[in-house]
């Protein structure tokens, strides 16, 4: 998985930049087409993205404020 995570995040882009490059090529003016639907999965999936994390976010700051107060506070001297 070191090696794999980064060829695919390196490698994909690269891919989709040639695949459109050689659908130009082929097919002209319907590469535009292919654009639009990269770019609407891109926004689809950013989308996700951005929910699950302020998910999380709302998930932790909730188990956060559940903890008991004595956890947070330093005990007192006596």
């Amino acid at each position: 998985m070191r090696i794999a995570k980064p060829l695919l995040l390196v490698l994909t882009p690269i891919g989709v930049v040639v695949g459109l490059i050689e659908g130009y090529r082929l097919a002209g003016g319907l590469v535009v087409l292919m654009a639009a639907m990269l770019l609407i999965v891109g926004i689809a999936v950013s989308t996700v993205v951005m929910t699950v994390r302020r998910e999380r976010r709302a998930a932790e700051s909730a188990r956060r404020e559940r903890e008991p107060e004595a956890s947070r506070d330093p005990p007192a001297p006596g």
